[in-house]
Parts: C-alpha cells; sequence; structure tokens
C-alpha cells in the first residue's frame, strides 16, 4: 500500500540528471556494466523528526538505513541503501522517487552514489 507520490519539479529533476550524468560517466570511464544490480546508497539532509518519516515512505521502495552522520556544520544525514542497476531508466527512476520523498518528507535529496561493478572478465 504505497502513498500517491507528488509530482516533482521538472526543471529540479533535470539539475539533477545533469549531475547524474556526471557519476554515470565516471562509472562508465571505470569499466562499469551499469545493467549489474548493486547496492545503491541515497542521501538526504533534513532532521531526526523528518529522517523517521522518510524511512517509513522509503522501505515500502526497498530502501533500507545505512547511517545518521551529523557534519561539521551540524547538519544531519540520512544515507539509505537499495539494490539496483544503474543503467539510465534505474538512475532516473531513483532520482524522480529521492525528490517525490523529499517533497513528502520535508528533507532535502543529496545524491547517490555506488561502487562500480565491471562483471566477469
Amino acid at each position: 500500500m504505497s502513498q500517491n507520490l507528488p509530482p516533482v519539479d521538472e526543471a529540479r529533476l533535470a539539475a539533477e540528471w545533469e549531475a547524474d550524468r556526471e557519476v554515470l560517466a565516471n562509472l562508465a570511464a571505470n569499466g562499469d556494466v551499469a545493467k549489474i544490480a548493486r547496492p545503491v546508497d541515497v542521501s538526504f539532509r533534513g532532521s531526526e523528526q523528518d529522517f523517521d518519516r522518510v524511512l517509513t515512505i522509503a522501505s515500502q521502495f526497498g530502501f533500507v538505513e545505512l547511517d545518521r552522520e551529523e557534519d561539521e556544520d551540524g547538519d544531519l544525514y540520512l544515507f539509505l541503501e537499495c539494490v539496483q542497476p544503474v543503467d539510465e531508466a534505474s538512475i532516473r527512476a531513483l532520482t524522480r522517487k529521492c525528490l517525490q520523498i523529499e517533497i513528502l518528507c520535508g528533507v532535502e535529496y543529496d545524491g547517490w552514489g555506488c561502487e562500480a561493478q565491471g562483471g566477469v572478465h
């Protein structure tokens, strides 16, 4: 039973996609095989209270909590992980989902990352 997710700002999605393309290009340059599913982590900036809401919603999409950290400025970050491929369509869907979570929970989506997966040589 998942909630109706809000529409995202297409301009924001486009801006995130520019950053995502750089990450994907770097992975590809390191021999990554995008269709291999692997742990992908995402992070959000917000408050502990907001993070509880994020977890409630994100867990419906297969995310699990990795860590919570406070940076030197006192900002709190929540790190989540899911297992998925990192081809273009998968990452576009991931980013849209994270931006929807951002809208629903009042947190700030801070991007994603993963290890390059090279497959069998």
